[in-house]
């Protein structure tokens, strides 16, 4: 079974082409990218993807040495995401299932990062720690679904990241930037907010940046801003753990490609007796390959196509909605 990913709920739209032995064949995409100092504009987001998508389509066909005759099923990330990109992938994975006659999976975006890392890595029931641009929770199946045990009440650490990036007047993506800027940083005092299970990053960046207009040097800050965001969701992935009684933490999406985030969850587990493990860079991003993976996953075990003349965008998607009768 070969089937056909198409992700596009932010900035980055991709095409990718898995087979049901998770071989991925192609994982292409292209991202849009702001100009210097703002943040997505979700209609110019959209524009990019349109415009960009059939030749992606040419692209992840031709890296995987297929044609569209070989196609079997065709998935797309249906939500959460921002409306006008997910509309841009939808339209487009409809029109290309209408005119190939195959059939429609419409994919949580939040669960195919955890079902990539799960075929990437070989973790089977981890703690999961998704990190993202809009996302940070934590994440665990328990009675059919992907239970959420904590998340953020306000922004998504990448987003926070993202915030404090602008500000300070680093390029995009920030992240990696910040992660540069930190090495070698000392401690400079930040808000430290969990609440219960739950996390918040707002008042953080608001911090972050105060100092860092005082005066403070931006290694120092980047320093700081890391050590605290990190270590609260390693808290909060140490609790999940307790709770549960699971021994492995799966790390996924962007931020999961930070090394010191990666370095304290690790030094956690091991003190728990726990192993942890990170997606690869390639497949801890927003990619199409794990939209195509789990389309496979789930048209194995029943879940039906998507009727192409009712199909719509689901932005608010939560993880906890689906119910994952593959595990």
């Amino acid at each position: 079974m070969i089937c056909l990913g198409i992700e596009s709920t932010a900035h980055t739209f991709g095409m990718s082409v898995v087979d049901d032995k998770g071989n991925v064949l192609s994982n292409v995409k292209d991202t849009y990218k702001p100009k210097a100092g703002w943040g997505i504009i979700p209609m110019d987001a959209r524009k990019h993807h349109e415009e960009i998508a059939d030749s992606l389509l040419k692209n992840a066909l031709e890296k995987a040495g297929k044609g569209e005759e070989d196609i079997d099923i065709i998935s797309f990330s249906q939500g959460p995401g921002l409306p006008p990109c997910l509309y841009a992938g939808m339209n487009f994975s409809v029109e290309l299932a209408k005119r190939l006659g195959k059939p429609l999976i419409g994919v949580n975006h939040c669960i195919a990062h955890i079902e990539i890392g799960r075929l990437t890595t070989k973790l089977k029931d981890p703690v999961t720690l998704y990190v993202s641009g809009a996302n940070t929770q934590i994440i665990a199946h328990v009675s059919g679904k992907y239970r959420v045990f904590g998340e953020t009440q306000d922004i998504g650490i990448g987003n926070a990241l993202d915030k404090f990036g602008r500000e300070a007047g680093l390029e995009f993506p920030h992240g990696p930037k910040i992660e540069v800027h930190a090495k070698g940083g000392k401690w400079i005092g930040l808000p430290y907010v969990v609440k219960g299970m739950d996390l918040s990053f707002s008042g953080i960046v608001t911090d972050a940046t105060r100092k860092l207009k005082q005066g403070e040097s931006l290694r120092d800050v980047c320093f700081s801003l890391q050590e605290t965001t990190f270590a609260m969701v390693t808290e909060v992935i140490e609790r999940a753990l307790a709770h549960t009684g699971k021994n492995e933490v799966l790390l996924t999406g962007g931020v999961a490609a930070n090394k010191r985030l990666t370095g304290m969850v690790d030094i956690m587990c091991r003190e728990r007796g726990a192993k942890s493990a990170a997606v690869p860079w390639e497949y801890c991003m927003d990619n199409a390959a794990m939209i195509a993976w789990t389309g496979i996953v789930q048209h194995k075990a029943g879940h039906a196509p998507l009727d192409l003349e009712k199909v719509e965008v689901l932005p608010r998607w939560r993880t906890d909605d689906v119910d994952v009768v593959w595990i």
